[in-house]
């Protein structure tokens, strides 16, 4: 997979939401995580976060959108259940990405979503454990930009090997010599 990604929320208030959302995210290979005006307690992060993922990756908290930085070329992209927010499933994941989603019980503030390149929801009847949403994105990333064996046509594993690309991708010269 090529690119990178990282995963942020703002306004979180559980710690041990955030401490899941973390972990998973050190777990699918994040670059790094962020959050903006947390409301929590960082005892339960750790708790929850049993890999201690904050030590393995950047680790970034903004007191406020404003404040909030992200790489060169890095797209942000919100994660929330709107109408006109496209459908995971339809989504082209950017190759250098944030992702943010908003509070439990809770959405994106309005400055949050003015910032975004782009918004996408999960479809579905209604919204979910925000933990749980960001592996859904994450695993959504994986697997319409990574590379895997063609999905089989019937239950079961695949049925073909992944096919090879050679290293490097570079065509071979050669180059005769006159003689």
């Amino acid at each position: 997979m090529r690119g990178f990604f990282g995963m942020g929320v703002e306004g979180i208030s559980k710690g041990a939401n955030l401490g899941n959302l973390v972990r998973s995210t050190h777990a699918f290979g994040g670059s790094f995580f962020f959050t903006v005006n947390p409301q929590i307690d960082m005892e339960e992060v750790r708790v929850s976060d049993t890999a201690a993922s904050a030590l393995h990756m950047p680790f970034y908290v903004y007191d406020s959108v404003g404040k909030l930085m992200l790489p060169e070329g890095c797209q942000l992209v919100g994660v929330e259940f709107l109408p006109d927010a496209v459908d995971l499933p339809s989504f082209h994941h950017p190759q250098r990405a944030a992702y943010v989603l908003g509070p439990e019980m809770g959405n994106l503030s309005p400055e949050m979503l003015n910032l975004c390149d782009h918004v996408i929801k999960i479809p579905m009847k209604f919204c979910i454990n925000v933990g749980v949403a960001g592996a859904l994105v994450m695993y959504d990333r994986l697997v319409s930009t990574g590379r895997h064996a063609p999905r089989a046509a019937r239950p079961g594993g695949p049925t073909e090997d992944l096919a090879m690309k050679p290293a490097g991708g570079h065509r071979r010269i050669s180059r005769r010599l006159k003689g």
